[in-house]
């Protein structure tokens, strides 16, 4: 109502009404301005006001998302707009003014229990616009207060039938679903659903460090798995060049002296070798091993003079 009351005049009647105002005024001096008539020229400026501030409540304008909802005598009359539009004063009346771009509305539902009873706080987004504003304005006392109101009953219904794991992972579903639901609702209304957004899920900062723990270990589990699955491979690999050396010694043996030879340059140091490794080897017992060793020893240190130089 109180929006009703500030569009009964707009700035175009407000001129056409100074604009008449002006005229019978104007009337009223030619005609009787030289003579000692007062009471003609009172009567000539009454019904002038009378005249103009009728035909100026007569004229109305809506804005290009608007539409008025005209109502004659009580009963509905018509839907007029946009642009310049008339009625009849006294008889017709326009009780609302209909907006119909994309309106968005925020609602959110606090403390609801999940199907696992887990209470959740969420936070969501309605984009909806009006499609029939006779049905909004004539079957629903107040369509945007019930239009949040079905949003938040509908929310709750939702997050009640759904797992709390569910809602963390899957909005999109969640969004699609509250979408049916509320435009179901709000159709008899002549309201259209655009789309739902769901904004936020907030739940219990416990459960919340208890699903971060939960986290942490599965990663550690997973980890673990992992190794241990590294381990059993390498073990079959050793297993299949264990068999490949067993069937051929030459092999065996050329690993063998491979092995020693890397360590020995990498650490020309001194090396621990078993006895019964250096006689599989066949390097010619204990004086055989520390000639390979002084050979190696002079090729680094020849190396080592060349870098330097």
């Amino acid at each position: 109502m109180e929006e009703t009351e500030m569009r009964s005049f707009n700035s175009f009647a407000s001129l056409i009404f100074i604009l008449i105002l002006a005229t019978g005024l104007g009337i009223a001096y030619a005609a009787y301005g030289g003579q000692d008539d007062s009471l003609r020229v009172l009567c000539i400026i009454f019904c002038t006001f009378i005249i103009a501030a009728l035909v100026a409540s007569s004229v109305k304008v809506a804005a290009q998302w608007e539409k008025a909802i005209v109502l004659r005598l009580g009963k509905f009359w018509a839907i007029k707009g946009p642009g310049l539009f008339f009625i009849i004063p006294v008889f017709d009346a326009i009780p609302y003014w209909i907006d119909t771009r994309v309106i968005t509305t925020t609602f959110k539902t606090e403390k609801t229990l999940t199907k696992d009873t887990v209470p959740v706080d969420v936070d969501a987004v309605l984009f909806w616009k009006v499609i029939n504003p006779q049905k909004a304005a004539l079957d629903v006392a107040d369509y945007q207060s019930a239009i949040s109101w079905a949003s938040q009953t509908a929310l709750r219904d939702v997050i009640g039938k759904t797992m709390l794991s569910d809602m963390l992972e899957g909005r999109e579903k969640i969004s699609a679903e509250l979408q049916k639901i509320i435009d179901e609702r709000t159709e008899p209304w002549g309201v259209n659903v655009i789309s739902v957004e769901v904004k936020d899920v907030l739940i219990p900062p416990a459960l919340e460090d208890a699903m971060s723990m939960q986290a942490q270990a599965e990663r550690e589990r997973q980890a673990r798995v992992i190794l241990g699955d590294s381990e059993r491979q390498v073990a079959e690999k050793f297993g299949d060049a264990a068999r490949t050396y067993a069937d051929n010694p030459t092999a065996f043996h050329l690993r063998a002296m491979n092995m020693l030879y890397e360590g020995l340059k990498q650490n020309a140091t001194i090396v621990i070798v078993p006895s019964t490794a250096v006689e599989t080897m066949q390097l010619g017992g204990i004086s055989g091993l520390t000639a390979l060793t002084m050979e190696l020893q002079k090729e680094q240190a020849a190396k080592t003079s060349g870098t330097g130089k």
